[in-house]
C-alpha cells in the first residue's frame, strides 16, 4: 500500500544523517525500493538482541527505544532507527515499540545491498556517514 509520495521519502531520507552525502538521484533509488507500512501503538518494529534486517524511517507517530527494558529514547517525525542493519548482521542494540499509531516507511538490507552493488558510489558516502555518526554518540573517548 502507498502511504508517501517519492518525493516525502527522499526528503525523509535526506534528514537521516547515515545517508548524508547522497545524491537526490541516490535519495530516489532508496526510496523506491522502500515499504510504506501503517503500525498501531504497542507494535514491536524491532527487538533488542535479535538480528536486524531493516530501517525505520518514521514519517508520523512516536516510538520509544528500550534497552534491557529501560526506556532510553522517544523518536517521532522525521526520526529514523535501525540502520546499522543495513550495514551488519549483527543484534539489535534496543528494542523499538510504536508508542501512538506510526505511519512508517522501511529498507530492507537486501533491497539497501542491492542498490550498493549497483552503485557502489553510495556504499563509501554511507560508510563516511556512519562513521561521523558513531564518533558523535559513542561514549567511548577513542573514538573522537
Amino acid at each position: 500500500m502507498k502511504l508517501f509520495s517519492q518525493d516525502t521519502k527522499v526528503q525523509a531520507l535526506k534528514a537521516a544523517p547515515l545517508f548524508k552525502g547522497l545524491s537526490r538521484k541516490d535519495l530516489t533509488a532508496l526510496a523506491r525500493v522502500s515499504e510504506d507500512l501503517e503500525v498501531e501503538s504497542g507494535t514491536v518494529l524491532c527487538r533488542e538482541g535479535e538480528i536486524g534486517q531493516e530501517f525505520f524511517v518514521i514519517v508520523d507517530g512516536k516510538v520509544k527505544v528500550t534497552r534491557k527494558g529501560r526506556r532510553v529514547a522517544i523518536r517521532g517525525d522525521g526520526d529514523f532507527v535501525g540502520e546499522i542493519a543495513l550495514l551488519e548482521e549483527i543484534p539489535r542494540t534496543a528494542t523499538v515499540t510504536a508508542d501512538t499509531p506510526v505511519r512508517l516507511f522501511v529498507l530492507t538490507r537486501k533491497d539497501f545491498r542491492h542498490l550498493l552493488d549497483e552503485n557502489p558510489g553510495v556504499e563509501r558516502k554511507v560508510l563516511l556517514a556512519l562513521a561521523r555518526r558513531l564518533a558523535e554518540t559513542s561514549s567511548d573517548p577513542t573514538l573522537a
